[in-house]
């Protein structure tokens, strides 16, 4: 497979290399029109199966299609499409899910379609047990990871969109998905959150997706929150994860906030991966800037506060029953950004189950997430209703 190269801007608007990346990742000069519409697709093979056994009980395939950014704008993503073999025994035609992983990092090598090749990806614990009830599962690269560009971290439309369009790529790919095939969407973390905007987006963006629900949980409903909580944390190298990837998505300078070490730090955190993590871990943003304030200071002065406002989760009414998870620890993602996230979706009269768990940590509250999701989908492909339970918030 051939590898090319590509140039990026820096907060700085410093020129930077991006390492090469396999040539299926590149996009053609010209687009189609439609979203979710297949560019190209190749059968998915994994490392640590050179004998090709898996290909007698799913059939997995990298995809490049297309979507909209937030700004407008047409462009490739990447994404694996997993399909089981077997026939589907359920009522209706087989399910799928549009699957929104949680933080990869930054680096086109850390696109979700190159880690499950490769048998590094760690939302394969959530995937696995989707395939075998017999579900398809789509998981999109997002915006930017894998492909050209900075990957748009925490840009709420981006992410929500690529979800949405990953969809709708399984459904032309003939692999038996079809436009009359049930959606669900789940994701946790960063996943939480696009698969949160992507429910949220669903109803005027991708109408004719006959989706059921969506399983959310840890979501970073509202970002300035967050910042203040990562910050000087083990997961620092989030917080400049998001800095990067919206400075990009929104074409704005931070240099000018940051010292000589914050606009190296933002330089080098693009080509991270998440098992990078602890080479910012316990940073603490104030040693970056210019002014020797931490980084959350700046998200009260315009245009930054509009632009971390516009990322908020919980104003749009979802159609659909929504379950969100959360653990009251946490340690991450606040337990109360769930809440309110929730909160907010009832009173605008959606259908929302919120679940309180207690296991530890950010980490730790993907299991009851997991595990919540399976009987969730059960009730939702069989035509059941959800008991929300909006009058407990």
């Amino acid at each position: 497979m051939g590898v090319s190269t590509a140039v990026l801007a820096t907060p700085a608007h410093a020129e930077v290399v991006e390492p090469p990346r396999p040539a299926f990742y590149e996009a053609p000069a010209t687009l189609p029109s439609t979203n979710g519409s297949v560019i190209r697709s190749e059968k998915l093979t994994y490392l640590l199966d050179p004998l090709d056994a898996t290909s007698l009980v799913r059939n997995s395939t990298r995809v490049l299609y297309k979507t909209t950014n937030r700004a407008g704008r047409a462009i490739a993503v990447s994404g694996s499409v997993l399909v089981p073999n077997a026939p589907w025994i359920g009522p209706g035609t087989r399910p799928v899910i549009g699957y929104a992983a949680g933080t990869q990092g930054m680096a086109d090598r850390c696109a979700p379609s190159r880690m499950y090749s490769e048998g590094l990806e760690y939302e394969a614990i959530g995937i696995e047990p989707l395939l075998a009830r017999g579900y398809a599962v789509a998981i999109t690269d997002y915006e930017g990871l894998g492909t050209a560009g900075i990957h748009t971290y925490m840009d709420r439309v981006s992410q929500g969109r690529a979800v949405l369009d990953i969809v709708r790529a399984a459904q032309r790919l003939g692999v038996g998905i079809s436009a009359t095939s049930p959606v669900g969407l789940q994701g946790y973390s960063q996943g939480g959150g696009a698969a949160a905007a992507a429910v949220e987006l669903a109803s005027t963006y991708a109408p004719e997706l006959r989706l059921k629900g969506a399983v959310v949980g840890a979501v970073p409903a509202d970002l300035a929150a967050v910042a203040k909580n990562l910050d000087g944390s083990l997961f620092s190298a989030f917080g400049f994860f998001a800095l990067r990837g919206l400075a990009d998505s929104y074409d704005m300078d931070f240099s000018p906030y940051l010292n000589a070490a914050g606009v190296k730090a933002m330089t080098d955190v693009e080509q991270d991966c998440v098992f990078d993590l602890f080479s910012n871990a316990f940073v603490k943003s104030e040693t970056l800037t210019a002014n020797g304030q931490p980084i959350s200071s700046f998200l009260t002065l315009e245009p930054i506060r509009s632009m971390v406002e516009a990322q908020r989760i919980g104003k749009i009414k979802p159609q659909v029953p929504v379950l969100v998870n959360h653990s009251a620890l946490d340690d991450t993602i606040p337990y109360a950004q769930g809440k309110a996230m929730a909160k907010s979706w009832c009173g605008k009269g959606a259908n929302v189950r919120f679940r309180t768990n207690l296991a530890p940590l950010h980490i730790g509250g993907m299991i009851p997430h997991l595990n919540t999701a399976l009987p969730f989908w059960e009730a939702r492909f069989t035509g059941l209703p959800q008991l929300s339970n909006c009058w407990t918030l």
